[in-house]
């Protein structure tokens, strides 16, 4: 309760609902809810200009009306709070000029709860509608109680039918972020088994030279036999403790990938499926991050077929210093056809950030778009 609390009335508001749910005409909706609060504004300053000498406490609530509509469609909560500010202000000056509250002064409260209602958790909902509810009970004098009476059904049946109708739209978006969460948990545990195919190759290595080393190095001492006996030792329990690790990262019912993992030499012929060519200048690298570099490209590809397909994909991999700099290009395309839900990118991030490196998408300025990481080769 009191983190709801604090979230109504204290904390930032990350929200961004209007972004979602108006998309590319967002700033129709930023200037039709921009006229509505001027609208309000007028009407309800109107009662303090009429005077012959008016006092300026007009321009005040003017500019808090229309900066409540202003925040809206960036910040409903942030919205509500001001709202909440520019009532109580024109509720004291409502007492200093005898001029009672009308039900323009209660309508700027309509867009707001509305979205609260909407895309807010009942927690939220609850809490603003109480204290919008108490707001308006503090104003409700003898000459305004039937229009504060009405007022304050009107908010409740906004607050609880908006509720309602956003009821399936929480639910849609829980279920996005629930898949979103088994998405990434998949996408770790994949990238978890195939940093076990290098990481067993390496150790395999280590048991084969410490196993063969008495046969390779002449005039070993019993003493340094032993320790090579025991360093193969230790590097076959490693390799049967990763495998087990494995079965549990494994998906029930999954069978093991007897396939090697691919890496920067493969890289040329995934590029060339699409009709393109790529450019890689690198040397030799880790197995680890050349599978990472062959896995960023592989992905920015099927993101340039899915989201831009006809699109030209140009690849580029150099060496930058004691960084691998692979740079995935796309021109601009047909309509995309949809899917994906971004989690190829969280993918792309994950592992990326595995090696300590960064990964930057931006568009371009022909129009397509440009995948970029950056990875630490660890010294090599």
């Amino acid at each position: 309760m009191m983190r709801t609390l604090a979230q109504v009335l204290l904390l930032p508001d990350p929200t961004r609902v209007f972004a979602q749910l108006f998309g590319r005409y967002k700033r129709y909706a930023n200037w039709a809810f921009l006229l509505y609060g001027v609208i309000i504004a007028i009407i309800g300053s109107a009662e303090y200009v009429k005077y012959d000498e008016p006092d300026g406490y007009w321009p005040l609530f003017f500019a808090l009306t229309v900066g409540t509509y202003v925040l809206l469609t960036r910040s409903p909560l942030a919205a509500w709070r001001l709202a909440t500010v520019a009532v109580l202000v024109e509720g004291g000056l409502s007492y200093y000029y005898e001029a009672p509250l009308t039900a323009w002064q209660w309508c700027m409260y309509v867009p707001v709860l509305a979205s609260l209602a909407l895309f807010y958790s009942r927690g939220v909902v609850i809490t603003t509608l109480v204290f919008t509810e108490l707001v308006m009970l503090a104003f409700r004098g003898r000459e305004t109680e039937e229009v504060v009476t009405w007022s304050m059904l009107a908010v409740l049946v906004i607050a609880v039918v908006g509720y309602l109708f956003g009821a399936r739209g929480r639910a849609e978006q829980q279920i996005e972020e629930e898949k979103a969460e088994k998405g990434a948990l998949v996408e770790r545990a994949r990238i978890a088994r195939e940093m076990h195919d290098i990481v067993a190759h390496h150790m395999s290595n280590v048991v084969v030279r410490c196993e063969t080393a008495p046969y390779r190095i002449t005039d070993l001492s019993d003493a340094a036999k032993e320790e090579f006996a025991e360093v193969g030792e230790a590097a076959r329990s490693a390799i049967t403790d990763m495998q087990r690790l494995l079965g549990v990262l494994r998906a029930d019912g999954q069978t093991p990938d007897t396939e090697p993992q691919p890496g920067i030499n493969q890289i040329p012929e995934l590029v060339r499926g699409t009709g393109s060519a790529a450019e890689i200048d690198v040397g030799d690298v880790p197995e680890a991050v050349g599978l990472t570099a062959y896995r960023v490209v592989q992905e920015a590809i099927t993101n340039a077929q899915r989201h831009a397909p006809g699109s030209v994909v140009s690849v580029h991999v150099h060496r930058e210093g004691d960084e691998l700099d692979v740079v995935v290009r796309n021109t601009a395309g047909g309509p995309s056809l949809g899917g994906g839900g971004g989690r190829g990118l969280t993918g792309m991030r994950e592992r990326v950030a595995v090696h300590g490196g960064t990964l930057t998408v931006k568009s371009t300025d022909d129009g397509g778009f440009a995948v970029r990481a950056r990875i630490p080769l660890g010294g090599k």
